[in-house]
C-alpha cells in the first residue's frame, strides 16, 4: 500500500538542510497550520453544496444550479456575500466575549484535527491517547456556545445556548460509551492501533451485534452533539430565530457556520476510524487474493469514501426526521441510549475477555 511518509519525510530532509532544529520544528508546525486551515476552507465549500445537494436529491428537486455548471460554483457566492457584509456588534453584549466565541468554535476544530490519520502514515500527531484526547477537547466545543448565548444579550440566543449545552452534555456520554466499546476490544487509545487492528476486518463486521448497537448509538449522539437536525434545538428558527447565533453576522457568523460542518466531518472521521477501519482498506480474513487487489486503492480514497458516507447518512437524517422537542429529546438520551450503551459496554467486555470477536 502507497504511503505518504515519503513526503513528510522528504519536506523535513529539506528544512533540517538549511535550518536549525527548533526552527525547522517551527516551520513543520507554520505549515502544518496552513494545510488544515486550507482543509476547513475546502470542507465548508464542498460540505454547503453537499448539503444543498442532498435536501435537493431526497426533496425530488433541483437545488444550486445557476451560479457556475450544475451550482457548483454557489458555495463561492456564498463565501463572497459572508465576506462583505457587515459584521455587527448589539448594544449591552459583552464585546470581547461576543468576538472570541466563533473563534474559539474553530479553534477547538482545528485541535481536534490532529491525532485523525487521514491515510497511511499521515497524520499530525501520532497521540497514544487519541481516543481520550479527542472527547476531551470535543467537550469544549460548548463553550463557545453558551458564550455566544451569554455574551450577545439576547434571550434568544440564551434560550439556544442553554438548550446546546443540556444536549450535548447528555449525549457526550452516549457517544463516550460508544467509543469506549472499541477500546475495550482494541485494548488501545491510540488511533493508529485501533486502525491496525481492523487489518483483519473492520470492527463493525467482526464485532458482533454490541459493536452494530454502539455504532447506531454513536452516529444519533453525534448528530445531537453537531446540533445538526433532528436535534437542532439551539438554532430552531421557528422558535428561537437563530439560537446561539441570531446575533452574529458576517465573518462572525461564518466562522460558526463552518465550525458545524467542518464538525460534522471530524466525527464522521472518528466515526470511520473506530468502526469502519480508517484509512485500511477492506480486507476479509485470509483471503490473501481478495486483500491484495484491495490494497491497490490508496489508503486516503478509503478515509475520505467512508468518511463522507457517513457524512451522507447524517445529512439524510437532517432531510428524513422531523425536529424533535426539547423534553423527547432529553428522554431519547437518558431513557433509552444510555442504559442501551450501559448494558451494551459491559457485553462488549464480556465478549473482550472470552475472545468471541472474530
Amino acid at each position: 500500500m502507497w504511503s505518504f511518509s515519503n513526503i513528510s519525510t522528504n519536506i523535513d530532509e529539506w528544512l533540517r538542510s538549511f535550518l536549525n532544529p527548533t526552527w525547522t520544528m517551527v516551520a513543520e508546525m507554520v505549515i502544518v497550520g496552513i494545510c488544515v486551515i486550507s482543509l476547513f476552507a475546502v470542507l465548508g465549500l464542498v460540505l454547503v453544496l453537499m448539503e444543498r445537494k442532498v435536501s435537493a436529491w431526497i426533496q425530488i428537486r433541483l437545488g444550486p444550479n445557476r451560479v457556475g455548471p450544475k451550482g457548483i460554483l454557489q458555495s463561492f457566492a456564498d463565501t463572497l456575500k459572508l465576506l462583505v457584509k457587515e459584521g455587527m456588534t448589539p448594544d449591552g453584549s459583552d464585546k470581547f466575549l461576543f468576538n472570541f466565541a466563533p473563534l474559539l468554535a474553530i479553534i477547538v476544530a482545528m485541535l481536534l484535527m490532529a491525532p485523525i490519520a487521514f491515510a497511511k502514515d499521515f497524520h499530525m500527531w501520532d497521540l497514544n491517547i487519541g481516543v481520550l484526547y479527542v472527547s476531551a477537547v470535543s467537550s469544549i466545543s460548548v463553550i463557545s456556545i453558551l458564550m455566544a448565548g451569554w455574551a450577545s444579550n439576547n434571550k434568544y440566543s440564551l434560550m439556544g445556548a442553554m438548550r446546546s449545552g443540556a444536549q450535548i452534555v447528555s449525549y457526550e456520554l452516549s457517544a463516550g460509551l460508544s467509543i469506549l466499546t472499541i477500546v475495550v476490544l482494541c485494548g488501545s487509545l491510540n488511533l493508529n492501533d485501533i486502525i491496525q487492528s481492523q487489518v483483519d476486518g473492520w470492527w463493525i463486521f467482526k464485532g458482533h451485534l454490541p459493536v452494530l448497537i454502539s455504532f447506531v448509538i454513536f452516529i444519533i449522539a453525534v448528530t445531537a452533539e453537531t446540533n445538526r437536525a433532528p436535534f437542532d434545538l439551539a438554532e430552531a428558527e421557528s422558535e428561537l430565530t437563530a439560537g446561539f447565533h441570531t446575533e452574529y453576522s458576517g465573518m462572525k457568523f461564518a466562522l460558526f457556520f463552518l465550525a458545524e460542518y467542518v464538525n460534522v466531518f471530524i466525527v464522521c472521521a472518528i466515526g470511520a476510524t473506530l468502526f469502519l477501519g480508517g484509512w485500511m482498506p477492506f480486507h476479509i480474513g485470509n483471503w490473501t487474493d481478495f486483500n491484495h487487489v484491495m490494497d491497490y486503492v490508496p489508503s486516503s480514497l478509503w478515509f475520505f469514501g467512508k468518511t463522507f458516507f457517513l457524512i451522507f447518512l447524517i445529512m439524510w437524517f437532517r432531510w428524513t426526521f422531523p425536529r424533535l422537542r426539547i423534553d423527547q429529546l432529553l428522554n431519547l438520551e437518558w431513557k433509552y441510549l444510555l442504559p442501551i450503551s450501559m448494558v451494551n459496554i459491559l457485553l462488549v467486555t464480556l465478549m473482550a475477555i472470552l475472545g468471541w470477536h472474530f
